[in-house]
């Protein structure tokens, strides 16, 4: 195959040693260096769609949009298939990164996705959506704490968080984090489906709602629930973080793992690090079995601006005051 008058062929040694260092060196978090070897890797063959792809990953995990779809588009000009290359999945991303949806919706219809909407309308140069891709989950600071959330998938390339994030991470409920494009694991449900765990690249939109804390009286599970109900009514969120977070260690959390779907059930995983039964972000597995005692002191993260939080708090206890109470709030995002 002849591609701008050369002959395709295969790489050179010298284009596989620069390359082969290079990722050795990505690997070891030395990006400059790297970046070297590849731009030389692209000298020695700009024939090669994959010279081009590889810096484009590089500046990629740099977080240099610019550079990333300057070169993803040179990878893609010299693709030799229609659909289905990683390479326009790269250049979606960037694109999105930079908000160039012009090109981001080029980039996933070539990869294969369909995009509502056409080129002709006005609608097409904007934002992609009405893509129905569901749910899914992200792991935030995957280099750091690793934490997984569950969100709503907006696009390929980002995802709205839709669970409250521990402090720790330095994430809200309700941003839109731009995320990579190949899981790392899945969480699967008893229903049967099972959902990706994409990793997060970086934060695409802040969310101005505030993270709480706070500690609950709550005698059953159905109080529980209707403080989750309320917020979720007004347009915010809670959520039971003595029972919705359990701690995992890389390898766990990179596999396939079941889903806390709020059943009550306990997952007896030999490398799961909480502690059941105690509440708080070191230990959230609570046993919620048949004939298993429910712990009504619950630690109870909180979506919701600083001139409603306690309304709706006080509201909760007000519908049950007998059962229901609350104290230590604390800002915590």
């Amino acid at each position: 195959m002849r591609i701008f008058g050369k002959v395709r062929h295969r790489p050179s040694a010298s284009w596989r040693q620069a390359t082969d260092r290079a990722f050795t060196l990505i690997g070891d978090g030395r990006y400059e260096d790297a970046g070297a070897l590849l731009t030389r890797a692209a000298d020695l063959e700009p024939w090669l769609s994959e010279s081009w792809f590889n810096l484009a990953l590089l500046h990629k995990f740099r977080h240099d949009w610019e550079q990333a779809r300057a070169a993803g588009l040179r990878a893609v000009a010299l693709l030799d298939r229609e659909t289905g290359a990683p390479d326009w999945w790269n250049v979606g991303i960037a694109a999105t990164a930079l908000q160039d949806w012009p090109l981001a919706r080029r980039a996933w219809q070539a990869y294969g996705l369909h995009v509502p909407g056409h080129a002709q309308t006005a609608a097409a140069a904007g934002e992609p959506s009405g893509m129905h891709l569901g749910s899914a989950a992200v792991r935030l600071s995957p280099e750091g704490e690793a934490e997984v959330v569950w969100g709503r998938r907006i696009d390929p390339a980002r995802m709205e968080i839709q669970s409250i994030p521990l402090p720790s991470s330095g994430r809200r409920w309700g941003e839109v984090v731009l995320h990579d494009g190949v899981p790392h694991g899945e969480r699967t449900t008893a229903a049967g489906p099972s959902y990706p765990v994409f990793d997060e690249i970086e934060l695409w939109a802040p969310s101005p709602v505030p993270t709480w804390v706070v500690l609950l009286e709550a005698a059953s599970e159905a109080d529980r629930d209707a403080l989750e109900r309320l917020a979720a009514d007004a347009g915010f969120a809670a959520e039971d973080w003595s029972s919705s977070v359990r701690l995992l260690c890389r390898a766990c959390s990179e596999s396939a793992m079941p889903a806390d779907e709020g059943d009550g059930s306990v997952h007896l995983d030999p490398h799961d690090h909480s502690s059941p039964g105690h509440p708080g972000p070191l230990g959230h597995m609570t046993a919620g079995g048949p004939g298993e005692l429910w712990v009504p002191e619950r630690e109870c993260g909180l979506a919701a601006p600083s001139a409603l939080v306690r309304g709706l708090l006080d509201g909760w206890v007000a519908d049950s005051p007998d059962t229901r109470e609350w104290r230590d709030l604390e800002e915590v995002c």
